[in-house]
């Protein structure tokens, strides 16, 4: 536990959900103050326990957390935001898996000051929930995660020469972790195409708010471009694919 206090109140986002012995759960949460934790929600798992219902998948909770020598102990919880439709959406709740294994991915459970990745979590389930497209909203917490995490992709200049790049089609280089001009890209095997359009949409997104880009219409070819690079750069990164990827794409063919 990153914290020498014996006991503290915070809210937590429930990203993981174990069973755990004959009737707890342990969680792996998400605070702001106390980074990622791993807790026990103990009697979790009776249905005549006060934390039943109150520890779902993907829910924001208050937390009364009593510290142990390994694991923490959620000693209350009360449910705060319910982020019902990510259980009640199964396309809204499969984006819901992908952002909490991205931030999973990203993040090591050691790390503090998380206050900046709680609230762009919280809002993403909230938008989740409510807005019409959940792949831009998607697409914007991926860019704004990237920021945060400390690989913000380099959209505005050729990565190679340094210089801006012309309001052309360009290339997008995953190891160097930005733009390659057509002047520069030698080596085009090992970049991905990126169109102009594309790329003054991530630009767009990278340097906005959400209720800056929340009404933008964006047809199914540049969602599918969009995202081609993203994943592209966020795999390379992580070197591993997603499991829940392949969730996304099995209910997107439905």
């Amino acid at each position: 536990m990153p914290t020498t206090e014996r006991s503290f109140r915070t809210p937590a986002i429930i990203l993981k959900r174990r069973d755990f012995g004959e009737a707890d759960r342990l969680l792996t949460i998400l605070t702001p103050q106390y980074g990622k934790l791993d807790v026990i929600a103990k009697g979790a798992r009776k249905p005549t326990s006060a934390k039943t219902g109150h520890v779902e998948l993907f829910t924001r909770a208050d937390m009364l957390i009593h510290s142990g020598r390994e694991l923490g102990i959620a000693v209350q919880a009360e449910m705060d935001a319910p982020y019902l439709a990510l259980r009640e959406d199964l396309a809204r709740g499969a984006y819901a898996s992908y952002v909490v294994e991205l931030l999973d991915r990203f993040t090591a459970a050691a790390e503090t000051d998380f206050h900046e990745l709680f609230t762009l979590l919280d809002d993403t389930l909230e938008r989740l929930c409510s807005e019409p497209d959940p792949r831009l909203v998607t697409r914007f917490y991926e860019v704004h995660l990237l920021d945060l995490s400390g690989f913000r992709p380099e959209l505005t200049d050729c990565v190679i020469s340094r210089d801006p790049v012309e309001p052309r089609d360009q290339f997008f280089s995953y190891d160097l972790g930005g733009v390659v001009s057509p002047a520069h890209a030698h080596d085009r095997a090992s970049l991905a195409p990126i169109s102009m359009t594309c790329l003054k949409l991530l630009r767009h997104l990278q340097r906005s708010t959400f209720a800056q880009v929340k009404n933008l219409k964006l047809d199914s070819s540049l969602h599918d471009e969009s995202e081609r690079i993203l994943l592209g750069y966020i795999t390379f990164l992580l070197e591993r694919k997603l499991l829940s990827v392949d969730f996304i794409r099995r209910i997107r063919r439905l």
